[in-house]
């Protein structure tokens, strides 16, 4: 299927200040990138680069006062994420190489301090894709989803202690909890066409059976189309943008999606 996703960025900047920029989504798995657009007011020269996780990223330094950053894309998507129960688990030492570095500890999913939690829930799964889903069930059951909540990034260990979460924090205890049983796991930001109320999106992948499969603990389950804009070890590496310098006023942010029954025309 076809979705149409924009998102708006206004910002107040108080005095020149450089950027980083993640907002290009890329074609590749289960994804195809039609169309977009990228508008920066006031328009100023911008570069380029690809980071080490494939991620389209655009470095930019924006002059003192309003900044307003708008970008629409036409992707073709699946209408729901595949599913496979009963997929096994990898062995470390048959994973591919690029798969090692969500293996490991990072700074917001502290998987070594997982362990007992991890096998805890898990204790009656299949290992593979069962335990993953037995880690989304617990995240479902212990904590209660509430979107707008967490403008402070928190860490798997500190998000674990309260019981609402923003999808963020419920992605990084996913993230973390898997990687303590040996499977690589990573975060994911995006689009999701069904989510309420409406903005960007985190959810977690895990290789199991070969290959990376979507869980996300915010929905019931896995219908509803979704764009992935960048993936990442945890929420420092799938920020939508950085800036250095003084603190910047992000004053609205809209997001939409919307489904279309025909492909975009040229």
């Amino acid at each position: 299927m076809w979705l149409y996703a924009t998102s708006t960025l206004e910002f107040q900047i108080p005095e020149e200040t450089p950027f980083l920029l993640m907002l290009r989504p890329r074609s590749g798995w289960q994804q195809w990138i039609s169309r977009e657009q990228y508008l920066l007011t006031p328009n100023v020269p911008m570069m380029e680069f690809t980071d080490p996780f494939g991620n389209l990223c655009q470095r930019v330094v924006v002059p003192a006062g309003p900044l307003t950053i708008q970008t629409a894309v036409d992707a073709e998507v699946p209408d729901g994420c595949d599913t496979a129960p009963g997929a096994p688990f990898t062995e470390v030492q048959k994973l591919p190489n690029d798969t090692l570095p969500f293996l490991l500890p990072s700074r917001y999913c502290e998987s070594d301090r997982f362990m007992n939690l991890a096998y805890q829930v898990t204790n009656e799964a299949a290992h593979g894709y069962d335990q993953c889903t037995a880690i989304v069930d617990y995240i479902r059951t212990a904590k209660a989803y509430g979107p707008g909540l967490g403008n402070d990034i928190i860490s798997a260990c500190e998000a674990n202690q309260r019981s609402h979460l923003v999808c963020r924090d419920m992605a990084h205890i996913g993230i973390a909890c898997c990687r303590a049983l040996s499977i690589p796991a990573r975060m994911v930001v995006g689009y999701l066409e069904s989510l309420e109320p409406m903005d960007l999106h985190a959810w977690f992948e895990a290789y199991v059976g070969g290959r990376w499969y979507t869980f996300d603990p915010t929905q019931e389950d896995n219908s509803g189309g979704r764009i992935a804009i960048a993936y990442g070890r945890d929420a420092a590496d799938v920020a939508i943008y950085t800036q250095f310098g003084p603190p910047v006023n992000l004053i609205s942010m809209a997001v939409s999606v919307t489904r279309k029954s025909t492909p975009p025309s040229m």
